[in-house]
């Protein structure tokens, strides 16, 4: 709830070619090309970049580019090459179709990257000068998370395995025999026996370590465990880490027995040479995550939130000493959460991102006793990697107009970063694309609320628009400076909208007080932020058209959309995509039930009062009242809000005559991700809003 050319479509191809001939055409001419509006052909064609890593030697960038194929309906990822100090075209390394997380090895000669070009995901390493890559694992389960060992002769990774199991020829027989087996009933004795979009298949990710001369199979360092290493994926930072010599791992793990009721997570180490159990390092109740180890092996960064149960938490940046085992926080009194989180060369500083006001900051932070954060970059920094020496950054740098790319920054030449890759630039060159606009309003209890607004493209100040109204998710979550693909506003307001948006209590970004102040209070607070937010823009900006505004939402958004349904008729039409409605049921079909145990003050039996009180069911006679046309969509794989929860709000607007439209995607799960799906998604929510608003 909370939270050169690659191989592409024909389709795609052709489109791309065609335009960029015409521009050509045009400006040969001594023509001005007029840009056009964005399209979902335009976004479904834009590469998309990430997993900036820095060679040792600061002279190369690696990172992964994705490019949607529409009629395979897939996205192809490759590895990619830039000088990082700029000069020269980026290069293609990999072309498996599936290539991510590149990793350089300690003597910068080669990359080592997770692939499924042989079906399962390996290992593979390739040359910095190309060739062909070569396969590293082949273990029956899979790899993942890889990481170099600091001498370069070993490599760690994870890999999902029966407990039970001691070797992979057990784990292959295991499997095998699952998949002869006609009877594929699914039996539970324990919680969280599913995640996100996938059931539990009785399966642990395990830690395990590879030599890189290929010599001897891969050994299990967590053999028996009983628990996840780590938990789930939380992205940056890495959940574990080699010490600086290369004799101990460092990762986090939940070991609560029931963790779909615990965000407990704590860092453990182990030695690589195996025959020794994993040693707990921390106990904080909260979940401590992401282990780096400083330069000089004396300190352990993680980070770490405090309140059991609550996955919102404010993650503080935290040092544990490895001589005397003792722990501090180094970010106490920085009121923003820490992101991923790089140390300098000589041990004294750490650099970390944090959102704040819709942006994502790069920071540095000075070791105690003084602790000083100060400010390195703003904008929205998703991405970034630090040199060897500490003199040269890469980052992914995006906003609400550039799709990510990757740049650098030279710490003693410049504060100024140099965009490196430009993969994008040919079709955004044909695009009018509109930056957003930020405003300030007085919200409930008189907080200080920020919204934001995008005019459409070809904007006419004399005209009047309709609104498109959006509520992010989460819900502890933020609308950002940053490009995205599931929900672009740009494609959005290409529709001939102004897109409204609005960072309401729970927001994350602007201080925990205002992230807590939504729990427990879900259609109260938060309600009237976004109400006033709307008058607010309305006020503003006077070629709004008031009278005719639409509303959407996902997730959290989407609940919100039912609330609204349920207690207004300001809207012209609503959009709810995999919104929580009936609480009680939600509740018992979800699966990270500490969410909604902290959000509610416990189980339905325990706090009634409150899910009666905030879940829109309770107000269903409301839909036949107000009668606002109502989209619904969800995804059948949706095991964070379940698809249940979509079929019930769409039964009540149905039984009471309110126009509405059901669509149930049966492959997807929280979130529409492919391409031919994604359209389908576009295209019903674009016609869904003109029907009404146009």
């Amino acid at each position: 709830m909370r939270r050169g050319a690659l191989v592409v479509g024909a389709a795609i191809v052709v489109m791309v070619v065609v335009a960029t001939a015409s521009v050509a055409a045009r400006v040969a001419a001594g023509q001005t090309a007029e840009k056009r509006a964005i399209t979902f052909k335009d976004l479904i064609s834009l590469h998309r970049v990430g997993e900036p890593q820095i060679s040792p030697d600061g002279n190369w960038i690696a990172y992964s580019v994705a490019t949607p194929d529409l009629e395979a309906n897939r996205s192809v990822r490759d590895i990619w090459v830039v000088a990082a100090g700029g000069g020269g075209e980026a290069r293609q390394l990999t072309r498996g179709g599936s290539d991510m997380r590149a990793r350089w090895s300690p003597d910068g000669k080669k990359l080592a990257f997770i692939s499924g070009r042989s079906g399962t995901p390996q290992i593979y390493w390739i040359a910095l000068d190309g060739g062909e890559a070569t396969r590293l694992t082949s273990i029956s389960t899979g790899a993942d998370n890889e990481l170099w060992s600091p001498d370069g002769k070993t490599v760690a990774f994870i890999s999902s395995v029966y407990p039970d199991c001691r070797d992979d020829a057990c784990n292959a027989a295991r499997d095998a025999a699952k998949e002869k087996n006609k009877v594929k009933a699914r039996i539970y004795e324990k919680l969280l026996y599913r995640h996100w979009n996938e059931w539990w298949d009785g399966k642990r990710s395990h830690l395990f370590v590879a030599a890189m001369d290929g010599g001897g199979a891969a050994r299990d360092l967590t053999p028996g465990a009983n628990y996840d290493v780590p938990p789930f994926s939380e992205g940056a930072p890495e959940a574990i880490a080699f010490s600086p010599d290369g004799r101990e791992l460092c990762f986090t793990a939940n070991t609560d027995k029931d963790e779909a009721l615990s965000t407990n997570g704590d860092l453990f180490t182990v030695e690589v040479s195996g025959g020794s159990e994993p040693k707990r390092i921390t106990t904080n109740p909260g979940n401590d995550w992401g282990p780096a180890y400083s330069r000089d092996g004396k300190w352990i960064a993680y980070r770490a939130q405090f309140l059991a149960g609550y996955e919102a938490d404010r993650w503080r940046l935290m040092l544990f000493n490895r001589a005397t085992s003792a722990t501090a926080t180094v970010t106490e009194e920085f009121d923003h959460s820490v992101e991923s989180y790089e140390w300098s060369p000589d041990s004294q500083t750490i650099y970390f991102t944090a959102e704040e006001n819709g942006e994502m900051i790069l920071w540095g932070v000075a070791l105690p006793p003084r602790n000083e954060v100060k400010g390195v970059l703003a904008g929205f920094n998703s991405e970034f990697d630090l040199s060897s020496d500490g003199n040269t950054l890469a980052i992914v740098r995006t906003s609400l107009k550039l799709p990510a790319e990757v740049f650098a920054m030279d710490f003693k030449k410049s504060s100024t970063p140099r965009q490196l890759t430009h993969h994008n630039d040919m079709l955004l060159s044909q695009l009018e694309l509109v930056p957003p606009e930020a405003f300030w309003f007085e919200g409930a209890d008189k907080a200080k609320v920020e919204g934001f607004i995008i005019r459409p493209p070809h904007f006419d100040a004399a005209r009047k628009y309709p609104a498109l109204f959006l509520i992010h998710g989460g819900p502890q979550g933020a609308w950002t400076d940053a490009w995205g693909y599931r929900w672009n506003q740009q494609v959005m307001a290409a529709g001939g909208y102004v897109v409204v948006m609005v960072n309401p209590r729970g927001s994350t970004g602007y201080g925990q007080k205002f992230t807590a102040e939504i729990s427990r209070d879900w259609g109260g607070r938060v309600y009237e932020d976004l109400m006033k937010g709307l008058d607010a823009a309305i006020a503003k900006y006077p070629f709004i058209d008031g009278a005719r505004v639409g509303a959407a939402g996902g997730s959290y958004g989407g609940y919100m959309i039912d609330w609204i349904a349920t207690h207004t008729d300001r809207f012209k039409c609503l959009i709810s995509h995999a919104g929580p409605y009936d609480l009680v049921s939600e509740y018992g079909a979800t699966e990270e039930l500490w969410f909604a145990d902290w959000e509610f003050g416990g189980p339905p039996w325990v706090k009634p009062e409150l899910y009666r009180k905030w879940a829109p069911s309770e107000f269903a006679a409301g839909l036949g009242k107000y009668k606002t046309p109502s989209l619904v969509v969800g995804g059948e794989l949706d095991f964070r809000v379940p698809y249940n929860q979509d079929l019930e709000f769409f039964t009540a607007l149905q039984v009471q005559g309110v126009p509405s439209k059901l669509v149930i995607f049966p492959d997807e799960g929280h979130w529409v991700l492919k391409p031919q799906n994604s359209e389908l998604w576009y295209g019903t929510f674009l016609d869904w809003l003109g029907r009404y608003l146009r």
